[in-house]
Parts: structure tokens; sequence; C-alpha cells
């Protein structure tokens, strides 16, 4: 395991207290990660519902774990060690924009994986089946990869306005290529709130095997 090298940035809570949300994830690299923000700047402007993700915030959620006490994470990050044993060091490109659960009535909106998806589900799965050993139960919704880049805020709003501009926007971009990156490990994040939105900070991050193996 790698503790990230800035080290802990917040006090840790008392024995027990939970801690602000948490979460494993991919973390982007930087230039994959200036040419979602280039886009998510393009997009701004077509919408005032969405509120979008502030480029030192993406990523690409393996697993949400929500409020963990400090020694319920101590327990997520040998899940973390054990996936990430499992599979080698891969590529991923991030190609496509979307929209759950749809572009009629867009909620979550998103850049796609094209390069990569199975070395990402394997790794996803693998994370899955170590937090259930753990006793962290399987997520009953299937999970897609994918990048979340901005919210729907207002949906009675967005319904109403119908967010035509937008929409077109998204279905242009179905082709939008913004990168390749290697990954080469995972990140145990947790979320806290301000006023001015979320801030995330890394709590660990664990690098994957070898190419070899070893």
């Amino acid at each position: 395991m790698a503790v990230f090298a800035d080290g802990p940035r917040h006090a840790a809570p008392p024995a027990g207290a939970l801690t602000p949300r948490a979460f494993v994830a991919v973390l982007l690299d930087e230039q994959t990660r200036r040419a979602v923000a280039a886009q998510i700047d393009r997009l701004r402007p077509l919408s005032k519902v969405v509120a979008w993700v502030p480029p030192h915030n993406l990523h690409l959620t393996l697993r949400f774990l929500g409020e963990q006490t400090e020694e319920r994470l101590a327990e997520v990050v040998p899940a973390l060690e054990e996936a990430a044993s499992g599979v080698p060091t891969f590529t991923l490109s991030l190609k496509g924009l979307g929209a759950f659960p749809g572009l009629d009535h867009p909620r979550t909106l998103w850049v796609g994986v094209s390069e990569g998806v199975q070395d990402v589900q394997r790794l996803q799965a693998h994370l899955a089946e170590a937090l259930g050993r753990r006793g962290m139960p399987i997520e009953a919704r299937a999970w897609q990869a994918h990048v979340t880049i901005g919210r729907v805020t207002d949906e009675k709003r967005g319904r109403r306005e119908g967010m035509p501009e937008l929409r077109s926007a998204l279905m242009r971009g179905a082709a939008a290529f913004f990168g390749t990156m290697l990954v080469a490990s995972i990140a145990l994040m947790r979320s806290d709130l301000y006023a001015s939105g979320a801030r995330y900070t890394g709590i660990a991050s664990v690098p994957l095997a070898s190419e070899s193996g070893v």
C-alpha cells in the first residue's frame, strides 16, 4: 500500500465516529483530466440546472462506500490491496458523452469508457468481492464504467425547459475522444462537504499488479 504523499489533511475523528463519505476510485491523469474539463467548459453555458464537477474532482468511481468509521476504513485498505493484486496495470480510454438514466430525462451526465472496459470491470468485480468478504454488501444495481461530469440539480425545471441544446450537444459528443491513460493504482478517497462544494482527499493509494504478475 502507498499512502498519499502529502499525508492526511484532516484530523482524525474520535474512534467510532462517522467520517465524511468515502469511495474507491481510479483517478485521472492530468492530460485526460484537462481534456474532460475542456468539454465541461463547452457544455456549461447550455444549461443552468446542471452542477458541473470541478476538474480536480473528476474520477472514475469503482465503489461508493458512504459514511464509514475510521475502524471500518482501516478494513477497506486490505480489500483494495487484495483486489489490486489480481489485476495488472492496463490502459483506459475515455470516449463519448451520455446521461443516466437516458438523454430524454438526464440526471447524471458522464464521459464513457472505450478501451479498457473489460479490465476496469474486472477490477471493480474483484473489489466488490473483496469488500463483500469484509461484510460490505454487493450493490444491487449493475455497475457501469463512467466518469461523472455533472448532475441535474432541478429535475422539474430541466424537464420543463427540455434542455434541447444540452441534449443535442451530448448526442453530438457520442464519439468525442478524451485520451488514453495508464491505470496503475486505485485510490481510497474521502469527500468533505463545504459551502463551496465537495472536496476530495486521498486516504490511500494501492498499486495494481505489475504486468509480469509480481
